[in-house]
C-alpha cells in the first residue's frame, strides 16, 4: 500500500521574493474512529467485546492525559512514546525569563520500532 500525496505550491516565508516551489503533502484516505478501532480489535479476539475495548481505550486516553499533565513521558512499549514539548522566545538572562515566553506546547509522539520500520519502507503515489 502506498501513501498518497498531492503537490502544493508554497512560497518561502523568510524570503517572499523567492520563487515558489512545489512540495509534497500527504493525502489521507479516510479516518478511523475510536469506536471502529475498538470493533476491529474485538474482532481479533474471542473473549473481549467491542464495548470492553472501547471502555479501555477511553480510559487509556484519560490516563495518558493525566500523566502528560503531570510532566511524565508515557511509553507504550513497541508502539511509541508520548511527551509534552514546548518552545519559547529567548530572554537575555535567566532572571529575565518568565513563563509567558513559553509558546507552542505540543504532544510529541516518537514511534517505536515497528512504526519506524513502517516509515522506512513506505512507498508513495501521487494523486
Amino acid at each position: 500500500m502506498a501513501v498518497n500525496y498531492v503537490l502544493v505550491e508554497r512560497g518561502n516565508p523568510g524570503d517572499p521574493k523567492a520563487p515558489k516551489k512545489f512540495y509534497a503533502q500527504a493525502k489521507s484516505s479516510g479516518e478511523l474512529t475510536l469506536r471502529k478501532l475498538s470493533k476491529e480489535i474485538a474482532e481479533g479476539s474471542t473473549t473481549v467485546s467491542d464495548t470492553d475495548v472501547l471502555a479501555v481505550l477511553n480510559d487509556l486516553t484519560k490516563v495518558l492525559k493525566r500523566h502528560l499533565d503531570d510532566g511524565r513521558i508515557v511509553r507504550f512499549g513497541d508502539f511509541g512514546t508520548f511527551q509534552i514539548t514546548v518552545s519559547s522566545d529567548g530572554a537575555e538572562t535567566a532572571d529575565k525569563f518568565h513563563s509567558s515566553l513559553i509558546k507552542n506546547p505540543k504532544v510529541t509522539f516518537r514511534p517505536g520500532v515497528d512504526l519506524k520500520e513502517t516509515l522506512a519502507t513506505l512507498k508513495y503515489a501521487k494523486v
